[in-house]
């Protein structure tokens, strides 16, 4: 029987009770299935940040390197600790350690939930680029506290992750319609952005069978909005993919719907999949968390490890759910409620 050791780390607020709703999920499926899934909890958080004073213990890295994934709820305490310090006291080195380099989100509209558009019919794949351009975190401030106050902040692009991540893209164009959408704003970013788009046509001569299209940011945006249904698979930079996506998950209903995983495309490290709403404060310990998000991120983080038949039908007992009504429309369904009618739905 197959075995996977998975790395809990279930953070702040709404992101202990969505990650306890997917793992009862993901167990249940595994116990159909034939496999079995072994999880392993870690309290890191801001909470944990204000115990210790970091985010996660200086051999965090090499703690989680031993698991075959990682499945994260949510981080972030923003009236206690600077989402600055959350963000690169945990997420970003998870990410920049593991070489998750593809962030992957899909975009559509389960049965049952109504999105702000006419357009009701949409599957968008938006890829982001997750661990250099405008994260890098190069720069700095000199001067501070005063009027001579200067800060810098440096976007480094490299051929290796600009490539990279344009050539998984047109990966899963092939795998899906055929389409790819590269977004940029070269004509005011006359360096990072323009390589960008150079690398791109230099990609699509390789993959003639895909119909490729650059956009700049701006344009993009409106058309996720105008024509959702015309676009399969986009692919951005780290910023512009992380406003993307934000803005996906709001045609799709909502962020109780966002899921998402950063993948390290050739394994040798683990992957994180987790829910992309935040902690959300102000719902926090209500027990009115939506918890698809999160069950939709672990269907992915089943496909991943290779169990696709198992996402699949985890996939198929979400889409039973929102069917019903059940999660479909926020603070109207408690968590539990939500998650009992997927296991009931895989069983």
């Amino acid at each position: 029987m197959k075995s996977y050791s998975i790395a809990l780390i279930p953070g702040d607020g709404i992101g202990q009770d969505v990650t306890d709703a997917a793992w009862q999920v993901l167990s249940t499926i595994a116990r159909h299935s034939g496999f079995t899934l072994t999880g392993t909890p870690f309290p890191w958080s801001c909470a944990f940040y204000k115990e210790t004073g970091a985010m996660m213990p200086a051999d965090g890295i090499e703690t989680l390197r031993r698991f075959d994934a990682i499945l994260l709820g949510a981080v972030g305490w923003p009236a206690e600790v600077p989402d600055s310090v959350s963000l690169h006291g945990l997420l970003l080195p998870i990410r920049k350690a593991f070489v998750q380099y593809a962030n992957i989100r899909p975009h559509r509209l389960l049965p049952g939930v109504q999105g702000p558009l006419k357009a009701e019919v949409f599957d968008i794949l938006c890829i982001r680029e997750n661990t250099e351009g405008e994260y890098s975190g190069a720069g700095g401030r000199v001067h501070q506290g005063t009027v001579d106050e200067v800060a810098v902040e440096t976007s480094i692009f490299t051929r290796t992750g600009v490539e990279r991540i344009l050539r998984f893209g047109f990966e899963q164009a092939r795998q899906r319609r055929g389409k790819l959408a590269s977004v940029t704003k070269s004509n005011a970013q006359k360096y990072s952005m323009v390589f960008w788009d150079e690398i791109t046509r230099e990609l699509a001569a390789e993959y003639p069978d895909v119909e490729v299209t650059s956009y700049h940011i701006d344009a993009m945006a409106a058309r996720m909005v105008m024509a959702p249904e015309s676009l399969d698979v986009v692919v951005a930079s780290n910023l512009f993919g992380d406003i993307l996506t934000d803005l996906g998950a709001a045609i799709q209903g909502g962020l109780g719907f966002a899921a998402s995983a950063n993948i390290n495309p050739d394994r040798s490290a683990p992957s994180m999949f987790e829910p992309v709403h935040g902690s959300a404060p102000d719902i926090a310990h209500l027990g009115i968390a939506n918890p698809i998000a999160a069950i939709w991120s672990g269907a992915m983080m089943l496909e991943h490890l290779g169990e696709r038949e198992a996402g699949r039908r985890v996939m198929e007992a979400l889409e039973r759910t929102t069917t019903r009504g059940i999660g479909t429309v926020p603070g109207k369904d408690r968590t539990e409620t939500i998650t009992a009618a997927v296991v009931a739905a895989l069983d």
